[in-house]
């Protein structure tokens, strides 16, 4: 695959210059040169192919040779909450989730929860999001929403999808859900409490809004190794 660039504007066949960071990583840290052979997206479910025709040190002028469009999303909407964990793990987690095919991420603000991002986190993140796009060769970005407390998020959605959270100590374990499970393109809705779990009262309120609880397992995982876990057996 060819070395991949977000562009945040249209792009369609035909002569296209590059600037700003994307130029900058293009011609300084890929040291790419006129001649080679790149691929741009835009987050549009496209991937433009297109060949560097002059590198100057602030932009880079391309000819955008095709629009093309596989197919690398999943057949069916993938949304994952969770609440954040601190410093780079958050990092992993949202690139993971987009390698994944996820969605829609919406960080959590639950009882046990000890870290409340602000708004102006979101940046980061979907700079994340676009970087993980780079890598597994996504042409469409997960989208990240606001922070959301726990019984608005829960008590909101439509009765024909499927939700499920993960909750220690459930008789049902991961694999025999997903297996009994009877779902093909049905929205699927997956969710994972923070470092000490839901708490009693949000798993009832849960489970009365027809969601329900399955057990990652007889050990406890980090808020991003569980919300790997449950979104990865979610795609199969």
């Amino acid at each position: 695959m060819s070395e991949r660039f977000y562009v945040n504007l249209p792009l369609c066949p035909g002569p296209f210059l590059l600037d700003g960071p994307e130029a900058h990583h293009l011609a300084a840290v890929c040291r790419l040169r006129p001649g080679d052979e790149v691929c741009l997206f835009n987050g549009d479910g496209h991937e433009y192919p297109a060949r560097i025709t002059h590198v100057a040190r602030r932009e880079i002028t391309l000819e955008i040779l095709r629009s093309a469009a596989p197919q690398r999303e999943l057949p069916f909407t993938l949304e994952v909450a969770a609440p954040l964990p601190k410093g780079d793990r958050s990092q992993f987690l949202i690139e993971k989730l987009t390698e994944l095919g996820v969605t829609t991420f919406v960080p959590l603000k639950c009882g046990f929860s000890n870290t409340h991002p602000r708004e102006t986190k979101r940046d980061k993140l979907e700079r994340h999001v676009i970087e993980g796009c780079k890598q597994c060769g996504r042409n469409v970005l997960m989208r990240i929403e606001g922070l959301t407390d726990w019984a608005s998020y829960c008590t909101r959605g439509k009765p024909d999808e499927l939700r499920v959270l993960a909750h220690p100590g459930q008789a049902e374990d991961l694999a025999s859900f997903w297996r009994a499970a009877s779902v093909s393109d049905q929205r699927r809705v997956i969710a994972v409490g923070p470092e000490g779990g839901f708490t009693a009262a949000e798993v009832a309120l849960a489970i009365q809004h027809g969601w329900q609880a399955v057990s990652l397992g007889p050990r406890i995982l980090r808020v991003e190794t569980a919300a790997i876990v449950i979104a990865a057996a979610a795609c199969v």
